[in-house]
């Protein structure tokens, strides 16, 4: 028997939430085939069997958090099964079993059930080339893929993740097409019913008690309860205070409208704000380093190198994966990064190491439509920017003249302990100008 633990998902982490198991006692699993999922407080992610066996015995509950290394699992490597009923034998004669009951006699004419259509990405299934594995046939289910239209470039033509992603970006890529409306079945025309005529006041009825208010009670995700409790530990830790500028993205726009298509054409991904922001933002923390810091007791700790998360939207919570060495990379690296990280952050696909070690994060609400917010400061780190949406508004200019801009209004939330607002403030000021004197090179 060979026992499989909880692994440890990062420095940081002391235990972890099995929230499913992908195989039950007796099946047949292969080596890193997905065996169970689990949650912390950092990532979500499928875990992988050790070894090639059969699942002898599960110990941790689904729902249940353990400490690392403990057992949850045990799989024979002989791959035997998990001692079923049915193959034990005794030494004891045992009576024989009665003879079943005759069936009742069925009408000649009971027609057959039909068998109920299976979807799209189980029917699919059957006739893909090769075999599926779990996490293709999930990714199907969850995302209503007709796997008939992936083209797979596995070995003998299997589908494998990136397949499906690839498809994903496609799809997303064309313009969605409405169905064509149901044909309308023809009605006869009927005649009007005659309409009574109201009653009077005293002849309605009294009006129905007021119900209770009908509610819904479910407990927290793992996922949602970290989230808040970090959180509420940020906001008790750090003293938040914001400050907000308005800056000109014209120059950025420009940039964006001459050069996405080709973006688009060449790279497979849009071309966003977010980058252009980013790289501003690694610049300011090289002019600024105390925003690139983070407080450990009593003792600060200057970091050198510039690892920025992006807060990432999921559909049940939030994410910030990090983009290390974010001042070494190009816009179109940064969007890259972006894009990938995402994208694998919406599918439970992040690494541990891919969520923890940030020096700095951003948030772009405005991709959502918020003008501008108060994010709380991303623990142990001092500082989050937060960035609201570009919209066109008219400025007047030095010359007093009045001009069409692109402007966002992009605020950098700090801890006052250790950063005081004008520090923050020359911290934007230094943003702002170079956002504001982007070229194309910058790319």
């Amino acid at each position: 028997m060979i026992d499989v633990v909880m692994p440890q998902m990062g420095e940081s982490i002391v235990e972890g939430t099995l929230t499913k198991w992908l195989k039950k006692i007796g099946d047949r699993v292969e080596r890193d085939e997905p065996l169970f999922e689990i949650s912390t407080d950092k990532v979500d992610t499928e875990i992988p069997a050790p070894i090639g066996g059969t699942l002898a015995s599960t110990l941790v509950e689904e729902g249940k958090t353990v400490a690392i290394n403990t057992v949850v699992a045990r799989i024979d490597e002989t791959g035997a099964a998990a001692a079923p009923a049915a193959a034990k034998t005794s030494a004891s004669p045992q009576p024989l079993p009665a003879p079943p009951a005759p069936a009742p006699p069925q009408p000649l004419a009971a027609a057959a059930p039909v068998p109920e259509p299976e979807p799209p990405a189980q029917a699919a299934s059957a006739g893909a080339a090769g075999p599926l594995s779990p996490l293709v046939r999930r990714m199907a289910r969850e995302q209503n893929i007709d796997l008939r239209q992936v083209r797979g470039s596995g070995a003998g033509g299997r589908i494998t993740k990136q397949d499906l992603e690839s498809y994903l970006a496609q799809a997303s890529a064309r313009p969605a097409q409405a169905p064509p409306p149901p044909p309308k079945p023809a009605v006869q025309p009927q005649p009007a019913p005659a309409v009574p005529a109201p009653p009077s006041a005293l002849e309605l009825p009294p009006l129905p008690r007021a119900e209770p208010a009908k509610v819904r009670v479910e407990a927290m995700s793992v996922m949602r309860s970290k989230i808040a409790e970090h959180m509420v530990t940020s906001k008790n830790v750090s003293a938040h205070v914001t400050t907000v500028h308005k800056i000109d993205l014209t120059r950025v726009a420009k940039i964006r409208e001459r050069n996405k298509a080709e973006v688009q054409a060449r790279h497979g991904f849009s071309l966003t704000y977010l980058p252009f922001v980013t790289r501003a933002a690694a610049e300011a923390l090289r002019a600024y380093p105390l925003a690139n810091a983070s407080i450990e007791g009593s003792n600060i700790i200057y970091h050198n190198e510039i690892h920025i998360g992006i807060a990432v939207a999921l559909e049940n919570g939030l994410i910030v994966p990090v983009i290390r060495n974010a001042d070494e990379k190009s816009v179109l690296g940064l969007q890259r990064a972006i894009a990938d990280l995402s994208a694998r952050a919406r599918s439970r696909q992040l690494k541990p190491d891919e969520v923890q070690g940030g020096t700095f994060s951003i948030t772009n609400f405005g991709s959502f439509g918020s003008l501008f917010g108060t994010p709380i400061i991303n623990q142990p780190q001092v500082a989050i920017l937060g960035v609201g949406m570009v919209e066109k508004t008219p400025v007047v200019t030095e010359d007093d003249a009045i001009a069409i801009r692109s402007i966002s209004l992009v605020g950098l939330t700090f801890d006052h302990r250790l950063i005081d607002g004008a520090y923050a403030d020359q911290f934007l000021t230094k943003l702002k100008n170079v956002i504001e004197t982007f070229s194309e090179e910058v790319l």
